[in-house]
């Protein structure tokens, strides 16, 4: 129960922030790609070079490693950093299912590596 309530509150505050950056007329960045070819189904896409901040977690499902990871995520760019400095979101958030779980957001392009805060 409390971790369904946690999902549904991260989920909600994700919601307002977009709504609010939309309402601001701004937009969230996206990954750029150019797509190599299309099927009837899926493309076939290369993406460009970028900077993805992440969290490894050892988890016992994907549910609970992807709902865990977004939120500490999520507080990162919200302003839970040592600088209390807000992130703009992107999209998409990625995942990788090897050994570990890795949950990623990808940096916008105003910041460098240097620039990022600490968590």
């Amino acid at each position: 129960m409390v971790s369904a309530l946690l999902l549904l509150s991260l989920v909600s505050a994700c919601l307002i922030y977009y709504y609010k950056s939309m309402a601001s007329n701004q937009r969230i960045e996206e990954y750029h790609y150019k797509v190599i070819k299309t099927y009837k189904s899926f493309e076939i896409r290369r993406y460009e070079e970028a900077l993805f901040t992440s969290i490894r977690l050892n988890s016992a499902s994907y549910k609970q490693g992807s709902s865990k990871g977004f939120s500490i995520l999520a507080n990162y760019i919200f302003g839970g950093n040592d600088r209390k400095q807000r992130i703009a979101m992107t999209s998409p958030v990625a995942m990788t299912l090897e050994d570990n779980m890795r949950v990623m957001f990808m940096i916008p392009n105003v910041l460098e590596r240097g620039d990022m805060p600490l968590p």
